[in-house]
């Protein structure tokens, strides 16, 4: 045996050896540990932007529109309009797609409500997707979802439209859905609401049928009775409508806005336009009367009786605006994923005379998709350029520390 200073020349050499495949295996060893945890806030980073910080990035470019004339002493009214946010039930609904949609819902709503602060948001119809067909418990349970996804503080309101989902379409329409939906809401269709000066009739669209259903007449004698009430407070200066309009509370003289599910008779959507109006094979589509939009004899009269200066409904899932004589129409698009890829609400400033909207877009569910695959992508990317190296280096050691 070789001697060096007294000490064994194999033994020197092997605890040598030793001594470099222990540093290189905790070498190792930290840098993996470093690499997982720089994957892992990687990934948090990447989720915690898709699901939550994406939303304020999109809607914090949205700004109030501006009034074409002077502002009045009052600040203008702030309101939201969405619609068709349709929350899925336990028939029909995949409890992933269920809690997906719902996530991107909630997110998209409580951003716009903390960045925008609304004064008030009319959601026009079609809140649930299975409200005609749910039981009492399902019906109680997807109401407090729905009011969960959507709460709002203390100095801003929620207002909802009933829509063929929440109660059936005509033929599936009862007096126990209806009313249960009316209670779920604190609501009763056909009624004005006033706010700063601004009034805003709520009709059920569902119901103007016009074939004198139990429904279909109260819906209708309600309309009388708030067209009765507009035109009185219109004309309460008048001689002629002291003794006509006695008992009849009074409302600000301003033409009113009409808010419904159903849009007003047209063709067809052929004439709409915009990166979320329909597709061009569905503007293809002539519509059914009562069934995609109101009845042509429904429309005039809603337009003679409540005269209108502007509309807005839901329902078709896509945008359009058309005119109806003078007063504009804004259908607004579903609020929710699951039916376009790009989801919007409508922002308006409103007087008792003037109103202006814009139009505020969600983030898109393909910006989401690149997102994630781009990360994927460099995820994996990072994982071959960090291994490589390190089985490079672990054959270096091998080689080196081979005994000779």
């Amino acid at each position: 045996m070789l001697y060096i200073y007294g000490a064994p020349l194999i033994d020197t050499h092997m605890a040598a050896m030793k001594s470099g495949l222990g540093t290189e295996k905790s070498f190792r060893l930290n840098r993996r540990y470093v690499f997982l945890l720089k994957c892992l806030g990687f990934i948090f980073f990447t989720i915690f932007f898709c699901e939550f910080l994406l939303y304020y990035f999109v809607i914090i470019q949205c700004q109030w529109p501006n009034l074409k004339t002077s502002p009045t002493p009052a600040s203008p009214l702030k309101a939201m309009f969405l619609s068709d946010t349709h929350l899925l039930g336990k028939i029909t609904g995949h409890w992933f797609d269920k809690f997906r949609r719902e996530w991107q819902m909630e997110r998209a709503y409580q951003s716009a409500i903390w960045l925008l602060q609304p004064d008030i948001v009319f959601i026009l119809g079609d809140l649930f997707d299975e409200g005609k067909w749910s039981n009492s418990k399902a019906w109680e349970d997807d109401v407090a979802r729905f009011q969960s996804m959507f709460r709002h503080p203390p100095h801003t309101e929620l207002l909802v439209v009933v829509g063929n989902h929440d109660i059936g379409f005509h033929y599936e329409m009862t007096t126990h859905k209806l009313k249960r939906f009316e209670k779920a809401f604190n609501l009763t269709s056909g009624k004005v609401i006033t706010r700063k000066g601004v009034n805003f009739v709520l009709v059920n669209s569902v119901a103007l049928e016009g074939d004198n259903c139990i429904i279909c007449r109260a819906a209708e004698d309600q309309i009388f009775q708030v067209s009765r009430q507009l035109n009185c407070s219109r004309k309460e200066n008048h001689p002629d409508s002291v003794k006509k309009c006695r008992g009849v509370h009074p409302l600000p003289p301003s033409a009113p806005i009409l808010l419904q599910h159903y849009p007003l008779y047209r063709k067809s959507d052929a004439a709409c336009t915009g990166e979320d109006s329909a597709t061009p094979e569905e503007k293809k589509i002539w519509f059914k009367e009562r069934y995609d939009v109101l009845s042509q004899d429904a429309s005039q009269k809603l337009l003679w009786m409540i005269q209108p200066r502007l509309i807005l409904s839901g329902h078709t899932h896509s945008a359009c605006r058309v005119l109806h004589g003078k007063v504009p129409e804004v259908s607004v698009p579903s609020f929710s994923w699951r039916n376009r890829n790009n989801p919007s609400f409508i922002m308006g400033l409103i007087t008792d005379e003037d109103f202006s909207l814009e139009k505020c877009f969600l983030p898109t569910e393909n910006t989401v998709i690149y997102i994630y695959c781009v990360a994927g992508a460099l995820l994996c990317l990072c994982a071959a350029f960090f291994w490589l190296p390190l089985n490079l280096l672990k054959s270096y050691y091998a080689t080196k520390q081979k005994p000779v």
